[in-house]
């Protein structure tokens, strides 16, 4: 069972002796950072540094004149990734033995909301996500295609994995975070994410929806849960409480927004990348689910991609859905945490790729590395030797 671990290049770079201990877990393949969100980011062996502040969402690589007049355009990452930190760090990984492919952060860019905050998703209260593009936008759509094939196809690369490729909502560590004070589960987390933006309030008209009163309709529908009512989970919750036909129409101008945004950027990235170039999403099987792994119909991403990865910290069951529509050639990837101290369970890393493998796995992806503790990285080694 092929396993990949998700490394940044700050990992690698400045450090003689990363690649080697990174290839010495057992692991084929590194997904290494092309472009990435804003963060704070522990490298606990590092010769020169502890921690590396990724300031605002750059990418990690000297970009190219596709970008030359256009307002939306990716940033250059600072003094934390300077030049081509990409290409060094790849560089390094490869000559250690490792297959290296690309991760690229898409609509997930709070410095692209603060400097252009028309481009942002809009609640029902008229309070703007910075971190969350609008994917509806034709400009932003067009950003995020073009930075997809750009981020994804790197000299060396010899495959993608694309996150946050969908609607992003109000689940998002900022920093110093409160957001929490208010359980809100699935179905309040759904309409806090419902954009109201020009395009979507359009888009909701061609569902044959009022965008006024539907915005209405979500914020009268969110005061019980503000008082601290129990919610309903997943779909049901959000029917009871906007209605079935409304919540349907909702649905359908935001799946249609996510698929027909993933289908450009996948046709994007093979337009540019060599035979046998492989692409696969990070994704969620439920389509209202929003965020890093974005909610995405089955068996329609898997005629798209090359394959899917897929969360699995609370559990390999997301994993059934996509497996049920796997192709023979495939890949479901499961995405399983190894940093004990960000609530991963390296310990039990052999159970859970068994298990995972049971509901139809093909892979691994490990997160994350860089930034695991050298306890945490020797119960890799071990469970990775093992199977």
């Amino acid at each position: 069972m092929k396993a990949s671990t998700f490394v940044y290049p700050w990992d690698v770079n400045g450090d003689p002796e990363a690649a080697a201990r990174i290839a010495s877990l057992g692991v084929r393949q590194v997904t290494l950072a092309s472009a990435y969100h804003s963060t704070r980011a522990l490298t606990p062996r590092h010769p020169r540094h502890r921690i590396v502040t990724a300031e605002h969402a750059s990418v990690l690589y000297p970009t190219d004149d596709r970008w030359q007049g256009r307002e939306l355009s990716p940033y250059p990452a600072g003094d934390w990734a300077p030049g081509d930190a990409f290409g060094e760090a790849a560089a390094a990984l490869t000559r250690a033995g490792l297959e290296v492919h690309t991760w690229v952060v898409l609509a997930h860019n709070s410095r692209l909301g603060a400097e252009h905050p028309d481009t942002s998703v809009v609640n029902a209260y008229g309070d703007r996500y910075p971190w969350a593009p609008c994917i509806a936008q034709p400009a932003t759509r067009a950003y995020l295609v073009d930075l997809a094939a750009e981020a994804a196809v790197r000299p060396g690369a010899r495959g993608t994995e694309l996150e946050s490729l969908g609607w992003y909502g109000l689940q998002h560590l900022h920093a110093h975070d409160k957001t929490g004070g208010v359980g809100l589960g699935d179905a309040g987390m759904y309409l806090m994410a419902l954009c109201f933006c020009a395009v979507c309030r359009e888009g909701y008209g061609a569902q044959g929806l009022d965008a006024d009163e539907l915005a209405a309709a979500v914020r009268a529908a969110l005061e019980p849960l503000w008082q601290g009512a129990p919610d309903d989970q997943e779909w049901a919750g959000v029917e009871k409480l906007l209605g079935t036909s409304v919540a349907a129409a909702t649905r359908a101008w935001r799946d249609e927004t996510a698929r027909t945004l993933q289908e450009a950027a996948v046709g994007a990235v093979r337009a540019a990348a060599p035979d046998g170039f492989q692409i696969l999403l990070h994704a969620d099987p439920v389509t209202h689910h929003v965020g890093a792994n974005p909610g995405v119909d089955p068996a329609h991403i898997l005629s798209v991609a090359d394959g899917v990865v897929v969360p699995c910290a609370g559990g390999p069951g997301l994993l059934t859905p996509f497996a049920e529509q796997r192709r023979t050639d495939a890949v479901i990837a499961a995405n399983f945490g190894v940093v004990s101290g960000m609530g991963g369970s390296p310990g039990t890393l052999a159970a859970d790729a068994a298990r995972a493998r049971e509901l139809g796995a093909t892979e691994m992806r490990l997160y994350h590395a860089g930034l695991a503790s050298d306890g945490d990285l020797e119960l890799v080694r071990a469970a990775l030797a093992g199977l």
